[in-house]
This record gives C-alpha cells, sequence and structure tokens, in this order.
C-alpha cells in the first residue's frame, strides 16, 4: 500500500504543478504581461488548456455562471489537496 501511495502521491504532485502552471501563465496573459503572439507562450497555454479542460469542464457545468470569473480551478486545486490528505491518512508505513 505504501508503494501505491507514494505513485499515487507523485501523480498528484504532477498535476498539483500543472494547475498552478495554467493559473499562473492565465493570469500573466489576462494582465497582458505574456503576449499570445509570441509561439511558445500559446503552445505552453494551448497545452495546458486542452491538458486540464477535460477536467473543468464537468465542474463547470455544476457551478453556477459568475460573469468573467471561473471558480473550476479552485475546485479541482481543493480536490488534489483533500486527496493529498486522504492518501497520506491512509497510508500504511
Amino acid at each position: 500500500m505504501t508503494t501505491l501511495g507514494l505513485i499515487l502521491l507523485a501523480i498528484l504532485n504532477v498535476a498539483w504543478w500543472i494547475l498552478i502552471a495554467h493559473i499562473v501563465i492565465g493570469w500573466l496573459v489576462n494582465f497582458q504581461v505574456l503576449n499570445m503572439r509570441q509561439p511558445i507562450v500559446a503552445q505552453i497555454y494551448f497545452g495546458l488548456n486542452r491538458i486540464l479542460e477535460p477536467i473543468y469542464e464537468p465542474i463547470r457545468r455544476f457551478l453556477p455562471p459568475t460573469g468573467g470569473l471561473d471558480f473550476s480551478p479552485i475546485i479541482v486545486f481543493l480536490g488534489i489537496v483533500v486527496l493529498r490528505i486522504v492518501i497520506t491518512q491512509n497510508m500504511i508505513y
């Protein structure tokens, strides 16, 4: 069980950093610090968007419309935190 728990924690850590990168790049693009006309910025942004959109879409269906704010990354963030806590509390050392 410990090995499986550590593998799951590693996967959640990768997902955590992908989510943080997507949020930060989204902010930088919205505040016009990064330009989407730069090919590398566009590739990174759209690549992360393609990875995370299948996760965000089911959450967006259940959230009420909030105008320009998207709360689905926060829900995914909290889900990752909860999963990390559950895995670490249930690992047998």
